[in-house]
């Protein structure tokens, strides 16, 4: 049997996955769409006159938003809600000043709601006046539900909703943050603002809109930066509620995002097909459902562009697991990236915060514990990890402070272990732990969500692709090293842990890791024609890390065969219970390998 190694291009790498819609749903787009939500609202308005509401996620492009809307509806009065009632950005700009800190990356996370961006006496007013109003009336912005339901009147609603990944996009391009006057800031803290204030905020108002919601409409192809060739779909609310829920049922896989970065490589490049004029790429974000999309296709191949967010939002118990859930809340706490140092250079030298430290700091419930699969590794691969036996640390730390002054490199390896990489290593780093991967090296990072929060000690006198040296916070740093992580202790508890679970013909389970002080159980299959496994009751996430092609399929036909490729991560929700991996009808390699990450002690009948 023909082998189909994974050092030739692959191609097959899905980089648009879907999620099916209700076979009876449509996509709408343009006037069609508007109309059909116009219709609504005329059904509901029960002679008064109708209410349109078109609440959109901040960052939405509004004015173009108005535009369609006033083409497709010339008889029907738009009224802008943040223009009427949104608070000015000074007064916004102080009220939050304590979250966003004068830090470039760092702020403490919000608790606010929506209404907490608005003038309630405007708001109380606007709603007073829409509903004296006999025209029919179209509410339009981030709130606008806020408005209407201020009027008691009946209403059509509908969530112009966007993906996290696309909002950083355009305030690359130059969008401000939500009516803040910060075109030409830093992309860094444009992030920081809506990471910890607006984006937390607007999840809350959206969570209280899901289940009455009309219609689903695509926010990210409206706009100056929106992907071309797709217009802005628009889906009827059942159809959204149902495709989500089905979702949280069978295997699935966001959309992966790529970007490029000082020290990144050429291995995802020539692997999964992108584009070959772009100089590298770092990161591929696989599997980050806090910022990936899902697409909703209908039956004739027409997508509607959702946050995959809205799947944990709305069916966290499906999704993760009744256990995972009560631990978590409606949070996505296991994460899957890329890092693509071949050819290229290595990565900081950083190191994540502590739990406590994340806690009282940021406002954080958990930190970012992680570890380095090597997905591939060249000749000379190898993971910084752990300090050097007898190190003195008031030394490293003036090295350190001395390098960020400009004044001499710092010699990492005169103080942190450098061990020799080869493919499928597992490196494991709890938090605390000093650590960086070299060059020529091809990870699969396996991790806690809060990706954000790495405190960079030293980059190698690097600055970022914008020209502006990459943020580095020694401070922070300095409070969270874990200092007896020597050599020793790190060869014995973070290097080489693999250990056989079990064998069965010629299918082999072992234990990865993680270290004990990390929440995140990883488990590796090798097979060569199918492989069991079961949720147990828990969220598993999975890269195919060896052969070409797989089926993931349910034992009881519960769900259609899931075609999977070489290097895609996948989720197969906790509802899913049993399931089997196995070679497809079209793979021509000869084994094939998983590994598959869970929250550890939530599985059914774990104490």
């Amino acid at each position: 049997m023909p082998t189909a190694s994974p050092s030739e291009p692959i191609g097959r790498y899905e980089k648009q996955p879907t999620v099916p819609l209700p076979a009876d749903a449509r996509v709408l787009t343009g006037d069609r769409a508007w109309n059909a939500a116009a219709e609504t609202a005329v059904a509901r308005a029960a002679g008064r006159a109708p209410l349109l509401v078109v609440d959109a996620y901040p960052g939405a492009d509004l004015p173009r938003l108005a535009d369609a809307l006033t083409d497709a509806l010339p008889d029907w009065t738009i009224v802008d809600v943040e223009d009427a009632a949104a608070l000015p950005a000074e007064v916004l700009d102080a009220r939050f000043a304590d979250n966003l800190t004068d830090d470039r990356v760092f702020g403490v996370l919000s608790h606010a709601n929506v209404d907490a961006f608005y003038d309630p006496e405007r708001l109380a007013k606007l709603a007073v006046e829409v509903d004296g109003d006999d025209r029919p009336v179209v509410l339009l912005g981030w709130g606008a539900d806020l408005v209407a339901r201020r009027t008691g009147a009946p209403y059509a609603l509908v969530l112009a909703d966007m993906a996290r990944w696309e909002i950083q996009l355009r305030q690359r391009d130059g969008a401000p943050n939500w009516r803040a006057a910060n075109p030409a800031e830093d992309r860094l803290r444009k992030y920081k603002r809506g990471f910890f204030v607006e984006w937390r905020a607007a999840d809350r108002h959206k969570r209280t809109m899901f289940d009455r919601v009309d219609f689903v409409l695509d926010a990210n192809a409206i706009g100056a930066a929106a992907p071309t060739g797709r217009a802005a779909g628009m889906v009827a609310g059942d159809a959204f509620r149902t495709a989500i829920a089905n979702a949280a049922r069978a295997p699935f896989r966001v959309v992966p995002f790529f970007d490029p970065g000082v020290w990144g490589g050429q291995w995802m490049k020539e692997k999964l097909d992108l584009d070959p004029a772009q100089p590298n790429y770092a990161w591929c974000f696989d599997c980050v459902p806090e910022e990936n999309s899902l697409l909703l296709e209908d039956a004739d191949g027409a997508i509607v562009e959702i946050p995959s967010l809205d799947l944990v939002l709305t069916q966290p118990k499906a999704l993760l697991g009744e256990r995972t859930y009560a631990r978590f809340g409606a949070e996505f706490p296991i994460r899957f990236d890329f890092l693509d140092t071949m050819e290229g250079g290595n990565l900081s030298l950083q190191v994540h915060p502590l739990t406590d430290y994340i806690q009282q700091t940021f406002g954080m419930a958990y930190t970012q514990d992680e570890s380095y699969y090597m997905l591939d590794a060249g000749d000379d691969a190898k993971v910084f990890l752990g300090f050097k036996d007898g190190i003195d640390r008031d030394a490293m730390m003036a090295d350190l402070r001395a390098a960020e002054d400009g004044e001499r490199p710092f010699d990492a390896e005169k103080y942190v272990n450098a061990f020799p990489a080869k493919k499928h290593d597992h490196f494991l780093i709890p938090a605390g732990t000093v650590h960086s991967s070299g060059a020529n090296s091809m990870v699969l990072e396996i991790s806690a969500t809060p990706f954000i929060f790495t405190f960079k000690l030293w980059d190698w006198g690097r600055v970022g692709l914008d020209g502006v040296p990459r943020p580095v916070h020694l401070d922070h740093g300095e409070r969270n090293l874990a200092w007896e992580r020597d050599t020793a202790w790190t060869e014995a508890n973070l290097v080489d842990q693999a250990r056989v679970v079990s064998r069965e013909g010629d299918t082999l389970e072992e234990r990865t890791g993680l270290h004990e002080l990390e929440f995140i159980e990883v488990r590796r299959h090798w097979f060569a024609d199918e492989v069991r496994h079961d949720t147990e009751g828990t969220v598993n996430v999975l890269n195919l890390v060896e052969g070409d092609e797989a089926e993931v399929a349910s034992p009881t036909g519960a769900f259609a065969p899931y075609t999977v490729h070489y290097a895609e991560t996948f989720i197969v929700p906790a509802a899913v219970g049993p399931y089997l991996i196995r070679r497809s009808a079209r793979s021509r390699a000869e084994r094939f390998g998983t590994v598959k990450a869970s929250v550890r002690g939530t599985r059914t009948g774990e104490a």
